[in-house]
């Protein structure tokens, strides 16, 4: 007999408690709660962020931002302006353990891992992703990372907002919306642009434009952008010239700076992917000291053109003005583009948003010079191509041509760029598609087997690796294993087949059960491993399961696995271990 309160209770009555979590997580209004909450956390982290940057920047160059002040000297002190050389390297001896140790996702620039977690993963991303990515990045840009702080924020507010949604249990299509709502608010506060914020998080990371998508992404990028304001002030961020256009002959030459703009563009795209395979193939030493390695030559860079130090707002503001020359706007171009490329490639945390503006601001500037020296008709300032160009560039690498006119246009607050944004914009996004099928954010996730344009599902195959599938390696057969003992083996392993190695562990084969079997029956009871082993096509660590499962099929017993450098045996995969583990990934476990 048991005590009848021994017996679990039927029914526990709600608490205050429950019933909250119940309403943020069941309706329309908590969703509203959360969107506000999150906006107001990202607003609070990009104001946060920025001082980072600030305060880093301080500590490694005695100065606010040394972009702005040329070839200065370190602070008061008698070092030589050569300490920029060092500073990407110290730079990276802090951040590369930082990132390697415990947040390895916060290496880059932050947006398509935040794609990522949205197309594939139901909006999840790591509550250490926030911290962890506030530090790299902010170490990275003041210690010279040639790299923006969009990309880095857009990161940290989307975690926040994850980390929000899986603590009050959403559903993975709230969770992906909340998600959404801290990339806005990340933008919006950081550009005091709250439109634009809204317009990248629902045209680059959400890809969804419904009525809820939208109402909740605008709330949250309204509160971030009222502390932003807060913080700094009603101003845009960067102070840009008025736009003008003199004659309606100007727009074929805008067409012309929209084509430009493709070409750099995807230059843009292939030139940091190209230097990344480069930086790959060169470093074979460990992952966390490659940041401090590189630093030397992104160092010997910043040297050579200290303008690219850090962010690079204050000479892209120079180049809207007209303080540089031809020369020197296209060698900051050209110089842009590979110190951004190689603080990616080492390792360093940053954002590809506002190198492209940068890039887009020398372009422009250098195609409006050249235009008013040459055009036989009055045009505008070079000034004004600039602040074109900074919208075609980013358009064509990042294929967001809605974000990119309207976060000039909030940026200026002139409604005379329209037209001439819109036509450059236009054919920077169209050229671009033509000549690269991925834009700078989603190649990073193809090159890893993962099509976020695509459905959940269709995509899991593609980013589910051999190495999260396979189970544990059953003790290989020695070539001369005799018959005997493969049978005992076999009775022991419980499996329809075993991997056969050489004395060097080196991969030669698999035998079959069936095979075993057949021997038996034919009195081929002096047969080895060796004599009955069937070549098998194995399996690679960093394969995935769509490039591994046709092998699977094929082999039905089970596959090897094998390093693809020394080909040594190391794990074995069947086919059940390959619905095992496409159940984990769609079940989110």
């Amino acid at each position: 007999m048991h005590d009848e309160h021994d017996a679990a209770p039927l029914y526990r009555p709600a608490t205050p408690l429950s019933r909250g979590a119940d309403w943020l997580a069941g309706t329309a209004s908590g969703l509203v709660g959360l969107a506000l909450l999150v906006g107001a956390g990202a607003g609070l982290g990009a104001v946060a962020f920025r001082y980072l940057i600030l305060e880093f920047t301080r500590l490694f160059t005695g100065h606010r931002d040394y972009s702005a002040v040329g070839r200065a000297p370190w602070g008061h002190s008698g070092v030589g302006s050569w300490f920029v050389i060092v500073a990407p390297v110290v730079g990276g001896l802090l951040y590369g353990p930082l990132i390697y140790r415990f947040a390895r996702e916060a290496r880059g620039h932050g947006v398509p891992e935040v794609m990522l977690a949205v197309a594939e993963r139901g909006g999840r991303i790591r509550p250490q992703v926030a911290i962890v990515k506030s530090l790299a990045s902010a170490i990275t840009i003041g210690a010279g990372g040639s790299v923006g702080r969009e990309g880095p924020i857009v990161q940290i507010g989307s975690a926040l907002g994850s980390t929000l949604g899986q603590v009050a249990r959403l559903s993975e299509s709230r969770l992906r919306l909340l998600v959404a709502c801290g990339a806005a608010g990340g933008i919006s506060a950081t550009f005091n642009a709250p439109i634009a914020g809204t317009f990248f998080a629902l045209e680059m990371i959400l890809r969804d434009f419904e009525a809820e998508s939208f109402g909740v992404v605008v709330l949250s990028s309204f509160v971030a952008d009222l502390i932003g304001r807060a913080a700094f002030g009603a101003q845009p961020f960067l102070n840009l010239p008025a736009f003008e256009i003199h004659s309606s002959w100007e727009y074929p030459l805008y067409a012309i700076l929209g084509v430009a703009a493709a070409l750099v563009g995807v230059a843009f795209i292939r030139v940091l992917y190209g230097t990344e395979d480069l930086a790959d193939r060169i470093w074979h030493g460990p992952e966390w000291l490659r940041p401090a390695a590189g630093g030397v030559v992104l160092g010997l860079v910043l040297f050579a053109l200290p303008e690219l130090y850090g962010v690079g707002y204050p000479p892209l503001e120079h180049a809207i003005d007209g303080h540089y020359v031809i020369g020197l706007l296209l060698l900051l171009l050209v110089g842009k583009l590979v110190a951004t490329s190689l603080t990616i490639a080492i390792g360093g945390s940053g954002g590809v948003f506002a190198p492209s503006l940068f890039m887009g601001a020398m372009l422009g500037s250098a195609f409006g010079s050249v235009v008013s020296h040459l055009a036989p008709f009055p045009t505008a300032s070079a000034g004004a191509y600039g602040l074109v160009g900074m919208g075609a560039v980013f358009a064509a690498a990042a294929r967001a041509p809605i974000t990119a006119v309207i976060i000039i246009f909030e940026l200026t607050g002139d409604y005379r760029i329209i037209l001439p944004l819109m036509f450059a914009v236009a054919l920077a996004t169209g050229i671009s598609s033509r000549l690269s099928r991925d834009t700078i954010y989603t190649l990073k996730l193809r090159r890893r087997g993962i099509e976020v344009i695509g459905g959940r599902r269709t995509n899991l195959m593609r980013t589910i690796r051999v190495s999260e599938a396979m189970q544990p390696l059953p003790k290989g057969l020695d070539e001369d294993t005799p018959l005997l003992e493969i049978m005992h083996r076999f009775e022991q392993e419980s499996t329809d087949g075993l991997p056969v190695v050489d004395e060097n562990g080196v991969y030669r084969g698999i035998v079959v059960a069936s095979e075993l079997e057949q021997a038996i029956r034919g009195d081929a009871l002096d047969a080895t491993a060796a004599d009955l082993a069937r070549e098998v096509a194995p399996a690679h660590v960093g394969d995935t399961l769509e490039q591994a499962l046709p092998e699977v099929l094929l082999a039905r017993s089970g596959l090897p696995v094998v390093d693809a450098d020394d080909q040594q045996v190391v794990g074995w995969l069947t086919q059940s271990d390959v619905l095992r583990a496409y159940h984990r990934r769609i079940s989110g476990q």
